[in-house]
């Protein structure tokens, strides 16, 4: 008897993400510094999962208000980027009130990027008291919107 087993297929992550454009930087995260998280201590986007029955877009708006306290009054779709373990959608929410009137619900601290921030890959944190790194797919991404932004 020949059985020919069906090829496993891991789940691929889903998530939505929001690049935050204050003026000439951006608004990142840095993510808490625990193992089995996606990039621990790192900076990233702010997002998270998408939730079953959820859409990309309510995601973000829902993850924005869960992580920093922000209603984002302009939630725009900027790309989908999609690798063998996670999708990304991603969003583009300007900063539309100051920095000092966001909460920080989830993460170590929270921070604006500069371009030299995000081309050297990394950035001081007061909270951390040390450099962290960028997680390299947001470093890719943001590199991405830059250059595309510029491009128009």
């Amino acid at each position: 008897m020949n059985q020919t087993k069906a090829p496993i297929t891991a789940k691929i992550t889903e998530v939505s993400i929001a690049i935050i454009p204050a003026g000439d930087k951006f608004l990142m995260q840095l993510r808490d510094d625990i193992p089995g998280i996606y990039y621990p201590g790192h900076w990233g986007f702010f997002g998270g999962h998408i939730d079953p029955g959820e859409t990309p877009p309510v995601t973000i708006k829902r993850e924005l208000m869960e992580e920093i306290a922000f209603d984002a009054p302009q939630i725009d779709f900027y790309r989908t980027y999609i690798n063998s373990e996670v999708i990304r959608h991603v969003f583009i929410a300007p900063l539309t009130v100051p920095l000092e009137s966001l909460v920080l619900g989830e993460g170590w601290d929270l921070g604006l990027l500069s371009l030299e921030d995000i081309l050297r890959g990394d950035r001081y944190s007061e909270k951390a008291q040390q450099t962290r790194p960028l997680g390299k797919p947001h470093q890719g991404i943001l590199l991405d919107f830059i250059h595309n932004r510029k491009s128009v």
